[in-house]
């Protein structure tokens, strides 16, 4: 059986991007006419690649998620997928009544009001007039705008103009549909009749193609999921094979950047404060293997290491760790005071390592703070936010913990297998 042809069809894009810089001397075609040299005014410095020889298919009915950094070209695709953008070389095809929410406010007149912009992006998705007063109400009702829909459009919030383009887009019958980030714009309650609304398209067989930096979002909704770097495709994968890459990339990238010399102290506190009787010449994280690591999984075992230093020989130190999120909130510190051990003598390059057999910690990233101190306190090397590492979980989870659980239920309660 012939499979049906696809719905999305990508090959060799590239699209390129003009730079411009000091050598125009001439910035409107008024004062070009004025110079009497209007060819000069559009002589292009370099060309910039925002996408390079892209490929992929995508099929009826898939949901595929786009991830990566900002500036790697995500958005770019989009617009030439939409048709807003013209590619500079290769080729695009998409096949069936499309619809695309890109920007925010994007093709809406500020000036009319929100009934008026229905009717014109109605005509614009492909509807006619009778289509866009059978689903009008249906539309107002999911933007939830009954009370602002004569009011011009530049009076809306961001909110409100995202729900409205959303609701027209999804009340259009797309055969395809392509989202910006544009929808993390919305409310709770709006992103949750958003991902019903896909729900929706998904059963009957709509092919939704999005970009989002909810990396949870794309591995739990996305049947795939397309990795762009610089421009380039860099992995085209399930989706939560697609999204550990890009996270594993991301945090070996941030922890090469943490690794190179500061050129000035960050402001706020000072990251490292003591009176150097001891010092941390290094702290790691290590995994389960016993490999330096950037990124754990939720309730593997971790190491924490410490190699300290003393000039002259001590016998008070106290030697200790702290987890926090990076918003500042603890999630775990002890030290050896706590733990019950009593300093006896540090006279030589020495490691200290805390073992924790299952760090049960939910999804996100996490700063490591290091610190030897006198038993009173008096730090003698404290490092604030020395290291930072990711944990990856299969499920997301609410709060810093994620123990390991099970779930029972009564007789009376069944599931679907």
């Amino acid at each position: 059986m012939t499979p049906p042809p696809a719905a999305i069809d990508v090959q060799s894009l590239t699209k390129l991007y003009r730079r411009w810089g000091k050598k125009r001397s001439i910035g409107t075609f008024k004062s070009a006419l004025l110079s009497g040299r209007p060819g000069r005014a559009l002589a292009p410095d370099e060309a910039i690649p925002a996408l390079t020889d892209v490929s992929f298919t995508v099929a009826p009915g898939e949901t595929v998620g786009i991830v990566g950094p900002n500036g790697s070209g995500k958005s770019t695709l989009l617009k030439v997928l939409a048709g807003i953008l013209r590619p500079t070389a290769g080729s695009v095809s998409v096949r069936g009544r499309l619809a695309a929410l890109l920007e925010l406010g994007a093709g809406f007149h500020p000036e009319i009001s929100g009934r008026e912009n229905i009717e014109i992006n109605g005509l614009l998705l492909g509807l006619s007039r009778k289509e866009i007063a059978r689903r009008f109400d249906e539309i107002v009702r999911f933007a939830e705008l009954e009370e602002f829909l004569d009011a011009p459009v530049k009076t809306y919030s961001s909110g409100m103009a995202v729900r409205l383009g959303f609701s027209i887009a999804a009340h259009s019958d797309p055969d395809v549909l392509l989202v910006d980030e544009v929808l993390a714009v919305g409310d709770e309650a709006f992103s949750r009749r958003s991902l019903e609304k896909f729900a929706e398209f998904e059963r009957a067989g709509k092919t939704l193609l999005f970009v989002s930096h909810d990396l949870g979002l794309i591995a739990e909704r996305c049947h795939r999921a397309i990795w762009l770097d610089g421009g380039r495709v860099a992995a085209d994968a399930p989706a939560g094979e697609a999204v550990t890459l890009y996270r594993e990339s991301v945090a070996a990238r941030e922890a090469a950047r943490r690794a190179q010399p500061r050129s000035a102290p960050a402001a706020g506190r000072p990251r490292r404060v003591g009176s150097g009787a001891a010092t941390l010449a290094a702290v790691r994280l290590l995994d389960s293997a016993g490999r330096e690591t950037v990124r754990l999984r939720s309730g593997e075992a971790a190491r924490l290491v410490m190699e300290v230093e003393a000039p002259e020989p001590l016998d008070d130190f106290v030697f200790g760790f702290a987890i926090s999120t990076v918003a500042g909130a603890t999630v775990f510190g002890s030290n050896t005071a706590i733990d019950g051990f009593v300093p006896s003598g540090l006279e030589a390059p020495s490691t200290v390592a805390l073992d924790i057999p299952s760090l049960e910690l939910a999804p996100g990233v996490y700063s490591v703070d290091a610190a030897i101190h006198a038993r009173d306190g008096s730090p003698y090397d404290y490092r604030r936010d020395v290291l930072r590492f990711e944990v990856a979980a299969e499920h997301p989870t609410a709060g810093v913990w994620s123990p390991d659980r099970r779930w029972s239920f009564s007789e009376g309660i069944r599931w679907k297998t």
